[in-house]
């Protein structure tokens, strides 16, 4: 199927949906070039763990490679130091989005540093990870993602190769959101770490597979799914920070 990227504000649902089915049978290495071939004005969220694997595939593919981090505040120290390590290991330009200052420090005099454990943690995750996100989304006509449906059943597993991130669109303004590795799993996106041997955050050789913010995440046991590491007081339904939301009236965050 042929689309026309140029006027993206065009788009509808149902191309989109056509797109996807043609790319669900595509690799990963297909679906990037798909995209960063189509679309101009586009960036790979990096979230500094596994998400590494997009950056070695896409650095093959393009000598303009536009990556974001998102910098919450409360990372791991490993996790800062993984980031500069994917900075320098491919010479990249890194664009660290962090929290709205006013927001965040009103937030913290209100609440302190750890009112997620007794509330929840939407308002924290809102304004270190979504607001930041949406502010770097604006300025994009489309982004790619690590998100897999293997991350978790419950809220990952129709993730789509392709869509219309209704969560992030207006109606002036259409985005597009890729998701190269929603097909693969988890041991597949590490047998072509290991491969192709890149760089990967040291947290995951101590037990921890999803990493998010130093707080909200610890190691797994054996045999538990990577995402019981995250959030761990909360019930397994709500373990999402609201960055993937592509149909808001579906999902709270």
């Amino acid at each position: 199927m042929t689309i026309d990227f140029s006027d993206i504000n065009t788009l509808t649902d149902d191309a989109i949906a056509q797109l996807n089915e043609e790319l669900s049978h595509k690799s990963p290495r297909e679906i990037l070039k798909f995209a960063i071939n189509s679309i101009d004005n586009i960036a790979i969220s990096f979230s500094g763990a596994e998400d590494v694997a997009l950056i070695e595939l896409a650095h093959k593919l393009t000598d303009n490679l536009n990556v974001f981090s998102l910098d919450t505040g409360r990372l791991h120290p490993e996790t800062y130091q993984f980031i500069e390590t994917v900075r320098t290991h491919y010479h990249l330009d890194i664009d660290v989005m962090t929290p709205n200052a006013e927001a965040l420090q009103a937030f913290v005099k209100n609440k302190g540093l750890f009112s997620f454990f007794d509330d929840g943690h939407k308002e924290c995750c809102g304004i270190r990870k979504v607001e930041p996100l949406k502010r770097k989304l604006t300025t994009l006509n489309a982004w790619i993602s690590g998100q897999r449906k293997d991350q978790s059943p419950s809220t990952r597993s129709s993730v789509p190769v392709v869509e219309i991130d209704h969560g992030n669109s207006t109606e002036e303004r259409i985005l597009i959101k890729f998701n190269p590795l929603a097909n693969w799993t988890s041991k597949e996106v590490w047998d072509y770490i290991r491969m192709s041997e890149v760089p990967y955050n040291p947290l995951h050789e101590k037990g921890f597979i999803s990493i998010g913010c130093e707080p909200c995440t610890r190691a797994v046991l054996p045999n538990q799914h990577e995402r019981e590491g995250r959030w761990w007081w909360e019930e397994s339904t709500q373990k999402e920070c609201g960055l993937h939301i592509s149909n808001p009236n579906n999902y709270s965050i």
